[in-house]
């Protein structure tokens, strides 16, 4: 657990002073479960963790009660904010555009704010008004039980799709896949040449050029690049086994991914969804599901737990091949 309470202290250094002195006191237990901290001119300052808000009070203390929860002030988000840029907003100006700053760590702090336009284009986010730190957490081993569905008996990779609705680990369990197919198992299987495109630097938590997080010694990042574009990308450039991206589903995903699989490109892909019967009803992923592109479906959903595997799908059969419901970190 200090692991995971060191995570979310070190988020505390790009807190204003006030905010940090607050959350800094709740419980390590707390500490070490914080999915994210909402910031917002006016609102109480809250975390989320368990499936739930919780408001801390001006005395420190954890509630959930609304009313009793600290105000946070536009002093406390222009501090954090110029803490969150190093001084240096301009530095910053393009990650501002897309919504988004990444932070040691590899955590990701949302921005709320004015959106000023040029060119029909976001050219800046100024008055900010809310901040969202999304705590990044590696969880190392989680895919470990379920590397054996994603082969066939000669290795060879399945093109897989997670399916999770918000919230539920599939950026979490689509790393440490990553992770273990790069990396290769001794004797077992061997590793394999990855490219990860990683459109909203959530997987690889990117920076200064560095990944914070451990996606594999042979896997290859493009940050903050459109899948659409990064998978043609990386088809020309890198010769990938595997190409993994998160949350697909835009058309020009579809046909980029087309291209991968022509070019005998594996696939290790997520989307937003309860199942895959609410897949069906999408109109640009039929073909996908028509054509039996994905040969392995994991369903994800929070029923025992963020991150329980509810189902592990043939994808020619669509019969479930999971030997029992079970959380990310392997137990039932």
């Amino acid at each position: 657990m200090q692991r995971e309470v060191d995570c979310f202290n070190n988020v505390l250094e790009y807190l204003s002073q006030n905010i940090s002195t607050m959350l800094n006191t709740i419980p390590n237990y707390a500490k070490a479960k914080v999915e994210e901290i909402r910031i917002r001119n006016g609102c109480p300052l809250s975390i989320y963790l368990d499936g739930k808000d919780y408001f801390i009070t001006g005395d420190y203390r954890m509630t959930e009660e609304i009313q009793k929860g600290y105000l946070v002030q536009r002093e406390d988000i222009n501090n954090t904010f110029q803490l969150i840029t190093n001084h240096s907003i301009y530095a910053f100006s393009e990650d501002i555009k897309k919504g988004y700053i990444t932070i040691t760590g590899g955590h990701r702090v949302g921005i709320g704010g004015k959106v000023i336009y040029s060119n029909k284009s976001v050219d800046i986010i100024n008055t900010i008004s809310s901040l969202n730190i999304r705590i990044a957490r590696q969880k190392k081993g989680v895919s470990n039980h379920i590397i054996p569905y994603l082969m066939d008996r000669n290795t060879n990779v399945y093109n897989t799709l997670i399916i999770s609705p918000p919230q539920c680990g599939k950026t979490t369990l689509l790393r440490d896949i990553v992770r273990n197919l790069s990396n290769g198992k001794g004797s077992i299987y061997k590793g394999f040449k990855v490219s990860l495109i990683d459109e909203r630097s959530e997987i690889a938590g990117m920076y200064n050029g560095a990944p914070q997080m451990d996606v594999g010694i042979r896997t290859d990042v493009l940050d903050g690049c459109m899948k659409s574009d990064g998978i043609m990308m990386v088809i020309r450039a890198m010769s990938p086994d595997i190409i993994a991206v998160d949350e697909i589903g835009g058309e020009d995903d579809i046909r980029a991914i087309d291209e991968a699989l022509r070019a005998g490109i594996k696939l290790m892909a997520t989307i937003h969804g309860d199942g895959l019967d609410d897949l069906k009803y999408r109109s640009n992923l039929y073909k996908i599901l028509h054509e039996k592109i994905f040969q392995r479906f994991i369903v994800l959903d929070r029923s025992k737990g963020v991150g329980t595997i509810r189902h592990i799908l043939d994808g020619n059969s669509f019969k479930d091949i999971n030997s029992g419901k079970r959380s990310l970190d392997g137990s039932y």
